[in-house]
């Protein structure tokens, strides 16, 4: 298989694999309520920590699966956890209570290593000169599988809150079929690297990957702007029922419309701005951008502004491939699946932070109608972030040029 063909065939994992988690974001308020009862700010609050129970087991575990995709390649690793995530969600659709609902978002999380193992296999087979690029492709197979997901979710849950779990345990195990008999090993022989526990940690991860200065900077960077986007990954269905009173329906449908727009941007736009600004400056500006889409969220007064928000917030979508590619042009070829597990600890240790803390924030301003009563709190604390994130990254590159101005 060429390189074209492959990273097609890895946008249709991360596509699949996506459209499966967004199938299930419509009725997972429904699902929560229905099996603990209590009010939608309860539910939102529950929500958060079903989502932080995934990310804790994902902390732990992606250095080790990254490891073991340094030494044994990304397609086992790679099919392993397609097919994981596929009886995950056969156990979530029979769950019979919130209690066998933890026990299956910590089995995902064991196993929820398919995007860090696409990711190096993407770095696996790109050029310097294309990398953002292709990052940005795989950003789009987010964007998409956030369009077919949540409409499918939609429709599926007027059939009940468990049926669009069958269909995301289907799509995952259909994919996991066709990777078996199509999808090649990408990492090349001389590229494998020795499993050592030592660094199959999420700290001795970190320890290996931030003796790069500029990689510690930019981890750090990151890890707020993903802290800061689960004020709408984790909140988002939640404030819209809360604010505009939607259902799973009118959830859905907003959710696809994110996703149409978020493809526009990292599959097309991205490889056209980026070149075009260069790394550095697309991060600024893009940046820049997530914070006023967040500052806009956060008081909007219409359901129609939301969908005329979102434009803004997606064209921010251009940093996060500039600060991958700038990252992954640092690391050796040997150090793709360590940078990229680092990558999904990081993004895992930020998924417990902030469902917690942005759940938490939407519960507490949304629980009483008085003069605390705010269910933008979690979009203006994002913005926030998302502004000492920028600040962070524009340090951390500044100073990297002037070290290269001293040595050079």
């Amino acid at each position: 298989m060429s390189k074209r063909p492959a990273i097609g065939f890895i946008f249709a994992t991360v596509l699949i694999d996506v459209t499966g988690l967004g199938i299930i974001i419509p009725v997972m308020p429904a699902l929560i309520q229905s099996l603990q009862g209590g009010t939608l700010s309860d539910a939102a609050q529950m929500g958060g920590v079903l989502y932080g129970s995934y990310a804790v087991m994902q902390f732990f575990c992606a250095p080790i699966v990254g490891g073991m995709s340094d030494q044994f390649g990304r397609r086992p690793v790679l099919l392993a956890s397609l097919f994981g995530f596929g009886l995950d969600y056969l156990f979530l659709a029979f769950a019979p209570t919130l209690g066998w609902l933890f026990v299956g978002r910590l089995l995902a999380g064991v196993m929820g290593a398919s995007f860090s193992s696409a990711n190096a296999y993407i770095a696996d087979i790109s050029t310097p000169e294309n990398r953002a690029q292709n990052f940005g492709l795989m950003g789009a197979a987010f964007g998409l599988g956030f369009i077919i997901g949540p409409m499918l979710g939609g429709l599926l849950g007027s059939y009940g809150p468990r049926v669009p779990f069958l269909a995301a345990a289907c799509l995952s195990l259909i994919n996991w079929l066709y990777g078996f008999f199509i999808l090649p090993e990408s990492l090349k022989p001389e590229n494998h690297r020795v499993f050592t526990w030592k660094r199959a940690n999420p700290l001795g991860t970190l320890q290996s990957l931030f003796k790069y200065p500029v990689v510690r900077g930019l981890f750090i960077a990151l890890a707020f702007i993903y802290i800061a986007s689960h004020a709408a990954q984790t909140n988002w269905a939640y404030y819209t029922a809360e604010k505009f009173n939607w259902g799973p329906k009118e959830i859905g449908i907003s959710l696809a419309v994110v996703g149409i727009v978020f493809a526009i941007v990292m599959g097309g736009l991205t490889r056209i701005i980026i070149p075009a600004l260069g790394q550095q400056r697309s991060i600024y500006v893009g940046l820049s951008l997530y914070s006023i889409g967040f500052l806009l969220y956060a008081f909007a007064t219409q359901g129609w502004m939301m969908y005329a928000i979102t434009i803004i917030y997606c064209l921010g979508g251009i940093a996060g491939p500039a600060l991958q590619g700038i990252m992954a042009g640092i690391v050796a070829p040997n150090q793709q699946g360590e940078l990229q597990g680092g990558f999904t600890s990081m993004m895992s240790a930020t998924s417990i932070i902030g469902p917690l803390l942005m759940s938490t924030i939407f519960s507490y301003f949304t629980r009483s109608h008085d003069e605390f009563y705010f269910p933008g709190a979690a979009m203006l604390l994002a913005a926030v972030l998302t502004v000492l994130s920028a600040l962070l990254a524009r340090m951390t590159l500044k100073k990297n040029l002037k070290a290269k101005e001293v040595n050079s």
